[in-house]
Parts: structure tokens; C-alpha cells; sequence
């Protein structure tokens, strides 16, 4: 995030929060995942690939008998996916779509054919998500934004880390999104986040949060 706590700007190119070296360290992150999810919003304005870059991790996840990449997964209000998104299409792994009870089956009529679309419930509860994710294999999730997706894992108490990467900059405008909204955070004044590592990478600072007993140095 920014200086102010913004994930972006108000304009349509996407805003460069990180460098070169703290990519290469995401990369890395999510190598080590089963899984990695985003928010439907991020899929409509990043247009992201959530793939691992790097061949010689794709190489290390194929060698430890896994796909190139973890499965790519997202959660969705109005099911408003477009099938030839980079979500859909970018690699091979396996994409998992979460939507409201009553969208299911015009979201699997929409993009049935390039994903499988999952009932999350009405609405979508992360807590079910994460089940049923837990009941694909599914064992470390990486949660890469944007906002509403933070929001809604960490006031549920669903993170076991917080990677937090601070830019050095200030976006400066009430009207970008943030990288949280308001909410009940059980990591709040009366029980602080323990924390664990403080690094700095080039002009960027990773801040690692322990946000439960289940955190792993």
C-alpha cells in the first residue's frame, strides 16, 4: 500500500505500489501456495495473470508433483466475470469461482466452460470458502486483494499472516481504494498483531504481521 494506505490510484493505469526485487519476492510467496485469491473487482481492473513467473519455481512446484502454478480462485457478488479475463485464460491451473447462492447458474451458463463455479452462499461467506477450500487440498491461501477480500478475511479471523508492503509514496485521494475498509478487526487496539519481521526492499518496507497461533516463520 501507499504512504496513506491506498492500493491504487483514481486512474485507469495501474499504479506500481512495488519494485522489481519485492515482485521476485511475491513470486516466491506464492510458489509456496496451494492457491491464490482475489476479489472480482481486481480481476476486471488489473487484469491479473496470478501465475508463478519464475521457471525454475515452476520447474521446483512441477518436481514436488503440483501444477506450475496454484490454483487461481475468486469471490463474486455479481458474477460480472468476462470468460476471457487473464484469470481464465492465462496457464493451466485450475480456476475456482465463489458466487451468491442464487447466481450459480447464470454464472456456470456465463463461465461454466473456462472455470468451475462454486455456491458460496447467500451471501458469499469466506468462512465457507475456506472450508470448501480446505476440502479441495487446499492448504496454504495466499489472499492477494483487493480491499473487500482483506477486509473480509481479516475481520473473520481467517489470516495467519499479514505481508504488508508499505511504497514510498502518498496516493492522496479519499476516492482510490484502500487496503482495508471499516470493520471489527480482532487485531485491534486492546489485542495488537505481533510483529515479526520488518525488511527493507530497495525503496519499499515488508512488514510480516503474526495474526495467529498457526503463524509459521
Amino acid at each position: 500500500m501507499s504512504i496513506d494506505g491506498y492500493l491504487d490510484d483514481t486512474t485507469q493505469e495501474r499504479l506500481l505500489l512495488s519494485n522489481d526485487a519485492d515482485f521476485d519476492r511475491v513470486d516466491e510467496v506464492r510458489a509456496g501456495c496451494d492457491a491464490i485469491l482475489v476479489g472480482a473487482a481486481t480481476i476486471r481492473q488489473d487484469n491479473p495473470r496470478l501465475l508463478v513467473r519464475s521457471a525454475l519455481r515452476r520447474a521446483d512446484r512441477v518436481a514436488r508433483g503440483v501444477p506450475e502454478s496454484p490454483v487461481k480462485v475468486t469471490v463474486t457478488s455479481r458474477c460480472d466475470l468476462d470468460p476471457a479475463a487473464a484469470f481464465f485464460t492465462a496457464g493451466t491451473p485450475e480456476k475456482l469461482v465463489y458466487c451468491p447462492t442464487p447466481a450459480v447458474a447464470a454464472a456456470r451458463e456465463r463461465i461454466g466452460e473456462v472455470a468451475t463455479v462454486v455456491d458460496g452462499g447467500d451471501p458469499v461467506d469466506v468462512h465457507l470458502v475456506s472450508a470448501d477450500l480446505a476440502a479441495r487440498g487446499v492448504r496454504r491461501l495466499m489472499v492477494e486483494g483487493g480491499g473487500t477480500m482483506h477486509t473480509q478475511f481479516l475481520t473473520r479471523d481467517l489470516a495467519d499472516e499479514l505481508q504488508l508492503v508499505v511504497a514510498p509514496f502518498f496516493v492522496g485521494d479519499s476516492r482510490a481504494p484502500r487496503f482495508v475498509h471499516d470493520g471489527d478487526f480482532p487485531a485491534g487496539p486492546k489485542n495488537r498483531a505481533r510483529l515479526a519481521e520488518v525488511r527493507q526492499i530497495g525503496d519499499v518496507v515488508l512488514l510480516r504481521y503474526a495474526l495467529s497461533d498457526r503463524f509459521e516463520d
